[in-house]
């Protein structure tokens, strides 16, 4: 099943809308360990990312295109911490499918895959560190493995969501190794990541996009 540009516009809009509506809850999450305002810059970012990536021509405008628009205006909106890890996700994203005029099914789980790595070389994080890998290296794994061994896609993403959710609760029991979270020592036991907690979210709007593909 082939993903066109205008099916990618539609997964921007679906991550933002997502976003919108955890946006109190994610800063919740944050006040607890951070300074509070992750959601109100995810929310931001993914909603300037969704502008730029409509206002493409998907007559014109080809996969990588939207890709390219999406990193652009996400770090435009956010400067700080996620803005720049979610800018290489989606660079990285553009770069795996480059000069495709449409993604097939194996394509578009490179391109999760070249996000959750982006995001973890740019941040320089392994699992267990606190952060958004903790929900993107499990997610990226099961849908790697999951299609290695023949799995359709709609499965390969609940595996990855299921994954993802699961490595976002796991960092419940950590402690921080980045970030402002890192000073609190002990005190960050008992909450979940902020990052983490965001990244559950996007992957679960990825799944139910190719859920709706496929349907």
């Amino acid at each position: 099943m082939a993903i066109t540009t205008k099916d990618l516009q539609h997964l921007f809009a679906l991550i933002a809308e997502d976003i919108a509506a955890q946006r109190d809850h994610l800063c919740e999450l944050d006040g607890a360990i951070g300074d509070g305002d992750h959601g109100l810059a995810m929310d931001a970012g993914c909603e300037a990312a969704t502008k730029a990536v409509g206002g493409l021509d998907p007559a014109q405008a080809a996969p990588t295109a939207v890709f390219n628009a999406a990193a652009k205006a996400f770090l435009n909106a956010v400067g700080a911490s996620s803005g720049p890890l979610y800018a290489t996700a989606f660079m990285r994203a553009g770069a795996a499918v480059k000069d495709r005029p449409e993604l097939s099914d194996e394509e578009f789980v490179r391109v999760f895959a070249a996000m959750a790595q982006g995001i973890q070389e740019r941040g320089k994080a392994e699992p267990g560190e606190k952060t958004m890998v903790d929900a993107w290296k499990p997610a990226a794994n099961a849908a790697l493995d999951a299609w290695a061994s023949g799995t359709s896609l709609p499965e390969c993403f609940e595996l990855a969501e299921r994954a993802a959710h699961q490595g976002c609760e796991a960092t419940r029991d950590m402690t921080a190794a980045k970030g402002r979270a890192s000073r609190l020592g002990d005190r960050v036991i008992g909450h979940i990541d902020p990052g983490a907690a965001s990244a559950a979210i996007i992957v679960a709007s990825m799944t139910n996009f190719v859920r709706r593909l496929n349907g």
